[in-house]
């Protein structure tokens, strides 16, 4: 039986659905959320700390380019913090006990550290459905959870993106 849920979501149109997932299944068990939101350094739409060197030849950091970094980073975990809050209040607003917290690193990894300081029992996660080269470059969360996770995931399915019958084009 699942008593400790975490909820690994992000602001995409997959961790939506792997919220509502995950509030339905805590209602029926009358289980606990832990909703998770993870700010991954190396997410191409975060703030790059590129823009803190010069074009010199001895790159150095401008104190202006460090503060607009970090300001950067700031509004962002505070963006965070209200995107977690939101979900959270909808399940406390449905009755489920719920907790969140927002962590900094490496998803995959900080998934499953989480899991295991929290002492989850299942782990939701969204799968985008990237597969072959794209999912050898651009790497996956949900692959890494299943392969580390100190208990069991449940994986939510987005949309994968194949072509429509009807927008193929043939020559006559």
């Amino acid at each position: 039986m699942f008593y400790k849920i975490l909820v690994a979501i992000d602001k995409s149109e997959i961790g939506q659905c792997v919220f509502d997932e995950a509030l339905a299944l805590a209602q029926k068990l009358n289980a606990s959320l832990m909703l998770l939101h993870v700010l991954d350094p190396f997410d191409e739409r975060y703030p790059s700390s590129i823009a803190l060197h010069t074009d010199s030849l001895y790159p150095s950091f401008r104190p202006e380019a460090v503060n607009y970094y970090m300001s950067r980073w700031e509004a962002l975990k505070q963006k965070g913090m209200e995107f977690l809050k939101i979900f959270y209040d909808q399940a406390i607003a449905q009755g489920v006990t719920t907790e969140y917290t927002q962590n900094f690193g490496e998803p995959g990894r900080v998934i499953c550290e989480v899991a295991q300081s929290w002492k989850a029992d299942l782990i939701m996660i969204g799968r985008r459905g990237r597969r072959g080269i794209s999912e050898f470059f651009l790497g996956s969360v949900s692959n890494y959870v299943l392969h580390h996770a100190p208990c069991s995931v449940l994986t939510v399915q987005g949309l994968i993106h194949a072509i429509e019958p009807n927008k193929l084009t043939t020559k006559t």
